[in-house]
C-alpha cells in the first residue's frame, strides 16, 4: 500500500494528487503537485508518520500568502482546516486559545468590534494565524509576535508540546522556536486592553493598504524584506526604474514595487526568474543583498 492510499483512508483527510496547486497560494502560479486538507489532529500526526516512513517531505501552506510552491516532487503540501466555533469570539477574553488555521481577518473583525488594543498590528494581512506566527507577520503598526503568549506545536518527532513565547522569541519576519518540520497547531494570544480608538485605527489602516498596495491582484505580498527603515526594497526597485516591468505573465506592481503580480499565466519558474533579475538589479544599484520575504518551497 503506497502512501496515498494510507493517507486517503484517514478520517478528516482529503488528499488531492497531481493537481494544479494555483488556488492554494495567493499569487496563483501554475504548478502541479499533491496536497492534503487535514481537519483532524490525530490524523495529522498519522499523516506525518506515514510521510516520514515513505521518505516524503511536507510543507504547510496556510492561506498561501508569502509562499511560492516550486519543487513538488516527493513533497506533500498540507493545509489545516481545524474546527473553530465563531461563537468563541462573541465576547472579550483576557487570553484567546485559537487554532492555527483561523484566518486573521476574523480576528481583525473581532478586534475592531471590541476595540482590542494591539490586534491592529495584523490588520489586512491575508494569512492564517499559524502562518502569521511562523513568519512573525506584521504591518507598519507592529508585529504579531508581541501578542503571542504560547504556541502548541507538533514536532517532526510526532510530539505535541507547548512553547511559552515572548517578544524575544521573534525577530523581523522570523520565529526563533520552530525547528524544521514543526507544525503550529494552536496559539494563545493576549491583547493590551480596550482602546476605543482601535476600531477607527483598523479602518484607517485598511483604507491606507487599499490605496497603496495591489490587494485585488494575484500576488504573494511583499517579495523582499526591507533591509532597514531607510533601505526599503520597494523604494529601491522603483528607483531602479523597474516599477511596471513585465516578464512571462508577471509584473512588478505599478502601485507598490515590492509586489509581483501574476496575470494568471505565470509559473513558479517564471517567478524565480523574475526574482533573480530583481535581485541582480538591486545588488547592482545599491550593493545591498535584499533577502526574500516570500518563502519558496
Amino acid at each position: 500500500m503506497n502512501y496515498s492510499k494510507r493517507i486517503s483512508s484517514l478520517p478528516g483527510v482529503e488528499l488531492f494528487q497531481d493537481i494544479n496547486l494555483e488556488k492554494y497560494t495567493t499569487i496563483r502560479l501554475n504548478n502541479k503537485g499533491s496536497i492534503a486538507l487535514v481537519s483532524d489532529l490525530n490524523s495529522l500526526k498519522e499523516v506525518i508518520r506515514i510521510l516520514l516512513e515513505e521518505n516524503m517531505q511536507y510543507h504547510l501552506v496556510g492561506w498561501g500568502a508569502n509562499q511560492i510552491i516550486h519543487q513538488t516532487d516527493k513533497v506533500l503540501f498540507i493545509k489545516l482546516k481545524l474546527e473553530f466555533d465563531r461563537n468563541y469570539l462573541s465576547k472579550v477574553r483576557d487570553e484567546y486559545e485559537l487554532p492555527a488555521s483561523v484566518p486573521l481577518n476574523i480576528l481583525t473583525s473581532h478586534a475592531k468590534k471590541f476595540n482590542l488594543s494591539g490586534w491592529e498590528v495584523f490588520t489586512g494581512i491575508p494569512a492564517s494565524l499559524g502562518g502569521a506566527i511562523f513568519m512573525n507577520a506584521g504591518t507598519n503598526l507592529g508585529e504579531i509576535g508581541s501578542l503571542v503568549k504560547s504556541v502548541t506545536i507538533l514536532t517532526s518527532q510526532l510530539e505535541v508540546k507547548t512553547v511559552e513565547t515572548s517578544e524575544e522569541s521573534f525577530s523581523y519576519r522570523k520565529n526563533k522556536f520552530l525547528s524544521e518540520g514543526d507544525i503550529i497547531l494552536s496559539a494563545k494570544l493576549i491583547h493590551n486592553g480596550i482602546d476605543l480608538s482601535i476600531g477607527q485605527k483598523i479602518t484607517n489602516y485598511l483604507d491606507l493598504r487599499k490605496s497603496t498596495q495591489p490587494l485585488t491582484t494575484k500576488n504573494c505580498g511583499c517579495v523582499f524584506k526591507n533591509y532597514d527603515e531607510s533601505h526599503r526594497a520597494g523604494q529601491f526597485i522603483d528607483v531602479c526604474g523597474l516599477k511596471g516591468f513585465s516578464l512571462s505573465g508577471l509584473r512588478v506592481s505599478p502601485m507598490h514595487a515590492n509586489f509581483i503580480e501574476n496575470d494568471g499565466t505565470a509559473t513558479s519558474g517564471d517567478f524565480i526568474e523574475m526574482v533573480e533579475l530583481l535581485k541582480y538589479q538591486l545588488d547592482l544599484f545599491s550593493g545591498i543583498e535584499f533577502e526574500l520575504e516570500a518563502k519558496v518551497y
